[in-house]
């Protein structure tokens, strides 16, 4: 067995790339589904967010894996394979442990140590167990990155003051614009990322913000966040007036197609410029209107120049980061490589426990049946805790020989004496 990862991000891929291969959550059960169906892959976990797509596998023969995951990328992208090649990354074994654990201290990210990683680490945990994409291995795997995203964020200051998309955005608008504050501003949609573009628009002092969403529960929910200011609550339908009346437009919705376009917004006849900035991927703004002589446009790759302004303050703490995350790695290697033990260690128990029931057997039958009946519980707790306090050290040990040959030697040493018939080893 070995794991592997196969993806695409912002280092390799354009906004434009991208959005083909976003697999939005609705469709996170059907994609696992489809990726066990190969026959070379074992257990999967997908991380799909605006930045990057990243498919974690446990597969038999790792060529044959890597075809598999990439074939499955270019079927949902709709791209041909020599197309969508170009764009990817593969990585082997402890390539892509060392890279999860990266991805999830955010080390991997467009803003560097930014915190909203690690919650999408989590959630990719917990659809991949609940749709019954994570094994052994994987489970383990994302467990040890989460506990090693939370370890540096509390072990290194890389967190301080980090921006996330949301806040780069709003610097970004804030580079261009002489007074930020004084703009009239709307944001279509209200989940996480337009809760963050909120806090940081109210931090430079704008105060005249509109939220359009499709759900108005969803809208009052952000709203009591901010009680500080009267942010004003509107429908999807009514989309096109707010976009009309704005200075600046923020998209940050989970729309699969554009929701601005040069058509659309051809109809609203704006006597002003309009600024659109789509922090989502897929995108929600077409590229088309920038054709508009009205419209500025920027997407998330254009976020590029204010996330550079904020790196090199964090370069140093990334390389405290980097140590403890060796620390993780190697942990997470010593526990693989103690899975090499279990075939043995199941083989000896089950002979083992074969012999204790036979001389039980024995020995209850020769005490008489009155006899027998009345103690057996007894009798067959004491044989077992024999077994077992025999059995603990040389296992204890065995489990914990970091030295590879050493720990193969015993292993050899214990099938040999105990004549075992091992039916499985773990590659």
């Amino acid at each position: 067995m070995n794991i592997i990862v196969v993806g695409l991000s912002h280092k390799t891929a354009a906004v434009e790339v991208r959005e083909k291969l976003s697999i939005p959550e609705a469709k996170i059960e059907e994609s696992i589904k489809h990726l066990l169906s190969y026959p070379h892959i074992e257990e999967v976990g997908i991380i799909s967010t605006c930045n990057r797509l990243e498919i974690y596998a446990v597969v038999k023969e790792t060529e044959q894996g890597v075809k598999e995951i990439t074939q499955f990328l270019a079927e949902i992208g709709h791209l041909s394979l020599h197309s969508l090649r170009r764009h990817l990354f593969i990585l082997l074994h402890q390539d892509a442990i060392r890279h999860l654990m990266r991805v999830s201290a955010g080390l991997e990210s467009l803003v560097l140590g930014e915190g909203q990683i690690l919650a999408q680490v989590k959630n990719t945990h917990k659809l991949s167990t609940k749709y019954q994409g994570m094994g052994r291995l994987l489970d383990r795997l994302f467990k040890q990155a989460m506990s090693a995203g939370k370890r540096v964020r509390t072990e290194t200051n890389i967190g301080t003051g980090a921006v996330s998309i949301s806040s780069a955005a709003v610097e970004l608008v804030d580079m261009k614009l002489d007074d930020l504050s004084r703009q009239k501003v709307s944001i279509i949609g209200a989940g996480k990322m337009s809760r963050l573009l909120v806090q940081h628009l109210i931090s430079k002092g704008v105060s005249d913000i509109t939220i359009v969403n499709r759900s108005v529960s969803r809208s009052k929910e952000l709203a009591k966040q901010f009680p500080q200011i009267e942010l004003k609550l509107n429908l999807l339908e009514e989309m096109m007036e707010i976009v009309r009346d704005s200075d600046i437009v923020f998209t940050s919705t989970g729309a699969t197609q554009p929701i601005l376009d040069k058509n659309n917004l051809c109809s609203i006849e704006c006597h002003h410029s309009i600024m659109l900035v789509d922090i989502s991927v897929p995108r929600n703004v077409a590229s088309d209107v920038e054709e508009l002589d009205f419209i500025v446009a920027y997407n998330v790759d254009d976020l590029k120049a204010v996330v550079a302004q904020n790196q090199a303050s964090r370069r140093e703490m990334a390389r405290e980061a980097e140590l403890l995350l060796e620390e993780e790695i190697e942990a997470f290697e010593l526990w693989w490589q103690s899975l090499e033990t279990v075939p043995t260690i199941s083989c000896l128990r089950s002979k083992i426990e074969e012999i204790r029931e036979q001389e039980l057997e024995k020995a209850l039958s020769r005490l008489g049946s009155e006899f027998a009946e009345k103690h057996q519980e007894v009798i067959e707790a004491l044989t077992r805790g024999i077994v077992n306090k025999i059995l603990h050290d040389p296992m204890v040990q065995l489990r914990s020989q970091q030295d590879i040959e050493a720990r193969r030697k015993a292993l050899q040493t214990l099938q040999t004496l105990f004549n075992l018939e091992i039916s499985e080893q773990f590659g």
